[in-house]
């Protein structure tokens, strides 16, 4: 039976689930909605109904890994087609989200450079050009889950058989997976950083050419701030989420204390649910259709509850 820690800890996954489906779920519909209206998709929403959804399996993932911590925690550290799965959708989330960076910067900012003007109308073909060679990066990764989960078991073996754990090994182990896998997600924190980074010298110089020509502030300064605030959260959520990652097997490795997992994974599931709601408020067509709904629902509130009284 789980005990009082456990059972808080399911409730709180389950509450982050809940907002977390909440959020991508309601992407994915107000975009489907509007292809069968429309049938031509823009990129911006290719590719964010595609984080959408990438983000609702990575949900699921987590959900199954937080009850498998629980209730089986001997078949966290083997479950070699858990791993997989996590792997394949936490590196689309990410790479979704980066790509979103990459397309929020050549289409807000502003430059004279040809090349910036030739990538910004090539802007389809740059955003399909990351994805797939973030394939390569997929492919590493694969390797390296296969690996270090072959080393993982035989651990887990001998720690499970002796009651000890062979330091020395756990220690290699993590160091090696500390290695790989920061150097892996280095490449789209890069790619995002110099998107936001971009963004900000354009707002510069569009703020200051304001300035001299006298005029009024215009569209164009809301809009780089916008996709600032939405780049800015991203990195910064990206960095908690894998620094968690990192401490799940530190702590597994080193610590070996239950609860210490329990709270690890806890902050492993703030990205995918948090992330979605910022999403949803820098988009104009889903907050849109968002506050067109929380209306909706005032209203028939307002009307049910006189019936009900």
């Amino acid at each position: 039976m789980p005990s009082g820690v456990e059972n808080t800890f399911l409730v709180e996954v389950i509450g982050e689930f809940m907002i977390g489906m909440l959020g991508n779920g309601f992407i994915v519909l107000v975009n489907c909605i509007d292809w069968v209206k429309r049938p031509k998709f823009s990129s911006a929403d290719c590719i964010l109904t595609g984080l959408a959804i990438s983000r609702i399996s990575q949900r699921w993932k987590m959900l199954f890994d937080s009850f498998v911590l629980v209730l089986w925690p001997h078949l966290y550290a083997i479950d070699k087609l858990a791993k997989i799965f996590w792997t394949l959708s936490n590196h689309l989330a990410t790479w979704f989200a980066t790509c979103l960076s990459v397309f929020c910067l050549f289409k807000v900012a502003s430059s004279s450079h040809p090349c910036f003007t030739w990538l910004r109308w090539q802007i389809r073909r740059v955003v399909l050009v990351l994805l797939l060679g973030s394939l390569l990066l997929l492919f590493l990764n694969f390797e390296l889950v296969d690996a270090f989960n072959g080393v993982w078991t035989n651990v887990y073996k001998i720690y499970e058989r002796n009651s000890t754990w062979p330091s020395d090994v756990s220690k290699t182990l993590f160091l090696d997976m500390l290695i790989v896998f920061t150097f892996i997600c280095l490449i789209p924190f890069l790619l995002s950083l110099t998107s936001l980074l971009r963004l900000f010298l354009s707002l510069m110089r569009h703020t200051r050419n304001l300035q001299l020509n006298s005029s009024s502030k215009d569209f164009s300064i809301e809009a780089h701030k916008r996709a600032m605030k939405m780049v800015m959260s991203f990195l910064l959520l990206f960095m908690v989420h894998v620094s968690s990652v990192l401490l799940t097997g530190w702590v597994f490795l080193k610590l070996r204390k239950h609860q210490a997992n329990l709270v690890v994974m806890l902050t492993l599931t703030l990205f995918p649910s948090s992330h979605s709601f910022i999403l949803v408020l820098a988009n104009s067509k889903v907050r849109q259709n968002a506050l067109g709904l929380l209306w909706y629902l005032n209203c028939h509130l307002k009307r049910v509850k006189p019936l009900a009284s």
